[in-house]
């Protein structure tokens, strides 16, 4: 997802857009250069960190759900009931 900048700092973000891009292909270029081993390792554990990522992300959504539900900033209802109060 790319971000909105304000006209003035356009031409800023190209460049950091351009940085990044380029660390990353230095990155992708460094782990060519591994053993195919290495390479499914990384991959591995890129994988495990991505799930573990996820998870505390759902952790904290559940956290922030519950909190709102017990200071009454949840509406529970039926479909009907939901779009009638978002019609009020």
């Amino acid at each position: 997802m790319r971000k909105s900048y304000p006209t003035s700092s356009r031409k800023q973000a190209k460049i950091i857009d351009m940085l990044q891009t380029s660390k990353l292909d230095q990155v992708l270029e460094s782990i060519e250069m591994l053993p195919v081993e290495d390479q499914e390792m990384l991959a591995e554990l890129l994988r495990k960190r991505l799930i573990e990522r996820r998870r505390d992300e759902i952790a904290k959504t559940i956290a922030q759900t519950q909190k709102d539900y017990k200071e009454g900033n949840i509406f529970r209802g039926s479909v009907e009931e939901v779009i009638a109060e978002l019609n009020r």
